[in-house]
């Protein structure tokens, strides 16, 4: 210990941390015992001279009898080890090893001090100035060690709070005080708890937990550096979608972390560590979620045998976990990307060991490898949410988007009516109403197939189709996009700053697909009322914000314009279509423009063909006449739009 702190002092290093100094030589802990035991002597000597105005020690010298009193002590400071413990770490059997120490030289100089009196008929000691002594005594040595051990304890916690982060949690409610006992009874948080705050006026001179409670207009009159904080823990359960955006704002104004802690219900044993964490875009998204009536809906899946296309993607996964909570007899998964395949077969058994399930590696557009499956299980329920959805790619790869989305649809639509399958559930998108890309283009013609078969003759299928915007956090959507972008250091890219987009859920998404399973009479399509659109440059500035960055100083937002095929203004309903209410006020009926079997059948059989032969610009027309209202907008197709009844050069196409 010597030599590390002899190097520190002259080795540059001269700052001692006494948190990290192991503990002190026994010889050292010993000495200041006697120190502590000589001035309890003198201390006694002047407490008995004051109050009995007369000598206490009969002995000729008083050194004598202090130095006896005090080797008796020291033996049986000796005996017991009461010097051998680390003081910091002291427990009550130290506490009782000091009280016998003492109490034994008080009975051992007591003894002698009797016998001595026996024998010559005198005592060199007074007996109540022993008794003093040894109530001083203890407490002396008693008072070292407490004072010791909340010496380091003080040390440890002052080291500790500054590198926590002082936050303030929002609220005065039971749920807000509740998260903030639980913080400040666990001090392996990385939190410190300095107050609380609220939206209340009355509560200036008031105080919880023995913090002080500050009131909204300090944050908004103060700067961060004057408040002394760092964060805001946010408890989202207990606030409106407004009120969070409102607090939000203001934190992010003040480049106040923003922390979101669950209800106390919510938190599972000590566990609140790993639940705090940092406030995502995603909580500012969310909206009220759908009503699901799960009765309605676990009849539909209960011993059920089901089949998701698509099932290793965002939304095919999702509707995956969700449907295995009904008990279904089986669940037969299909998709053609391997790895994510057999990713969530893994998490399906490990989640649901006692669910039926089978994987199927496929190509919805292969009518020969997904027909085995109809033939061989009696589905009961489709739900086809295999799709290519990449908006600039499929506007490269026209071709493709037909066989998949088109062909794809066709295929697993046929499939369900042949072999009766009770309903099916196509999931669509909101670039599907008035597209101006081919991606957007050929799911609008999947929707009028779909549509179409509801009125074949001896059809007993139900053809239901969703329709929904932007997913949050699914394969490619911006979000996760952004946060590689902000986590890389830069820059954001956005192709325009009007551009807007509509958000949901994965699990609301999901929830709205099996609502509509269970609620679809049968050629409807369903729109989901998804609140207000958002603004993208909005979405990216906060996200940087809340990252804990300056938009355009630390992270650089640029804009690249925009992409074959991209819009400004996603819409869920197309301009001449009507909607109709559901018994949910979330759910809404799109009454678009329908076509009948024989010509849209027709249509798609030509678009096939020129999609096998990998004619780009015949399958773009024939898209257009299937989908008039399909505008190319930024794209090479445009010219299909300016001359329709011109013949152009297909070579520079193929």
């Amino acid at each position: 210990m010597y030599n590390s702190l002899r190097k520190r002092i002259f080795g540059g290093d001269n700052i001692v941390n006494l948190s990290e100094v192991r503990y002190l030589p026994r010889w050292i802990i010993l000495v200041i015992d006697i120190i502590i035991l000589v001035i309890s002597l003198f201390l006694s000597t002047y407490i008995i001279e004051k109050i009995t105005k007369q000598e206490f020690i009969y002995h000729e010298d008083k050194s004598v009898v202090f130095a006896f009193i005090i080797l008796i002590n020291t033996v049986f400071m000796y005996i017991f080890k009461t010097y051998a413990g680390i003081i910091r770490h002291s427990t009550f059997i130290d506490l009782f090893k000091l009280l016998v120490c003492c109490f034994c030289t008080m009975i051992v100089v007591g003894t002698i001090n009797i016998t001595y009196f026996w024998i010559t008929g005198g005592k060199f000691i007074l007996t109540p100035y022993l008794i003093l002594y040894f109530i001083i005594s203890f407490m002396g040595l008693f008072i070292f060690r407490l004072y010791v051990k909340e010496f380091f304890h003080i040390v440890r916690e002052y080291r500790r709070s500054a590198l926590k982060k002082r936050i303030l949690v929002l609220g005065i409610d039971e749920q807000s005080i509740a998260i903030a006992r639980a913080v400040l009874d666990n001090p392996s948080l990385p939190y410190q708890v300095v107050g609380f705050l609220t939206q209340r006026t009355d509560s200036k001179r008031a105080s919880l937990l023995g913090k002080p409670i500050y009131e909204k207009r300090k944050i908004e009159e103060a700067t961060k550096e004057d408040l002394m904080i760092d964060g805001i823990i946010i408890i989202k359960e207990m606030m409106s979608r407004d009120e969070m955006n409102s607090w939000v704002n203001l934190f992010l104004e003040k480049d106040l972390h923003i922390f979101k802690a669950p209800s106390v219900q919510k938190v599972r044993g000590n566990d609140l560590g790993g639940s705090i964490r940092n406030l995502q875009i995603e909580d500012l998204l969310n909206r009220r979620p759908i009503k699901i009536e799960n009765e309605d809906v676990k009849k539909r899946h209960f011993n059920k045998a089901v089949l998701v296309t698509g099932g290793a993607g965002s939304i095919g996964s999702e509707i995956v976990r969700q449907v295995a909570q009904f008990d279904p007899s089986l669940i037969v998964v299909l998709d053609q990307a391997e790895t994510p395949l057999y990713d969530i077969e893994l998490e399906m058994k490990d989640k649901f060991p006692h669910i039926k399930f089978k994987f199927v590696l496929a190509d919805v557009s292969n009518r020969h490898r997904i027909e085995p499956l109809f033939q061989t299980y009696n589905f009961s329920m489709v739900y086809h949410a295999a799709a290519y959805k990449h908006v600039p790619l499929i506007e490269e790869n026209p071709q493709e988007a037909i066989l998949v989305n088109v062909l794809g649809s066709k295929n697993i639509a046929t499939l369900s009516s042949k072999y009766k399958v009770n309903r099916f559930v196509m999931i669509s998108t909101d670039k599907a109403v008035n597209p101006t890309n081919v991606m957007g283009a050929s799911k609008r013609a999947a929707e009028l197939f779909v549509q179409s078969l509801q009125n074949v003759e001896g059809n007993t299928t139900k053809f239901i189709t969703t329709r929904f915007g932007n997913v949050l956090g699914s394969n490619g959507s911006v979000i996760p996009h952004f946060k590689r972008q902000i986590e890389a250091g830069g820059p954001v890219t956005i192709t325009h700053p009007e551009i807007v987009r509509y958000f949901m859920t994965i699990p609301e998404a999901c929830e709205l697909v099996l609502q509509a399973g269970t609620m679809g009479q049968g050629g409807e399509i369903f729109v989901f009322d998804m609140g207000e659109p958002v603004k993208i440059l909005n979405l990216a500035k906060r996200m940087i914000k809340l990252s804990g960055f300056e938009p355009n100083i630390d992270i650089k937002i640029i804009y690249t314009g925009l992409r074959p095929g991209e819009k400004l203004y996603e819409e869920l309903l197309s301009d001449n279509a009507k909607t109709l209410p559901t018994h949910n006020e979330k759910i809404m009926i799109s009454k678009d423009p329908s076509m009948e079997f024989e010509e849209v059948d027709f249509l798609c059989k030509q678009i096939i063909t020129s999609a096998v032969k990998k004619d780009k610009l015949q399958v773009v027309k024939i898209l257009k006449t299937i989908v008039p209202e399909f505008i190319s907008n930024n794209s090479e197709f445009e010219i299909l739009d300016k001359y329709p009844e011109e013949n152009i050069d297909e070579k520079k196409y193929k």
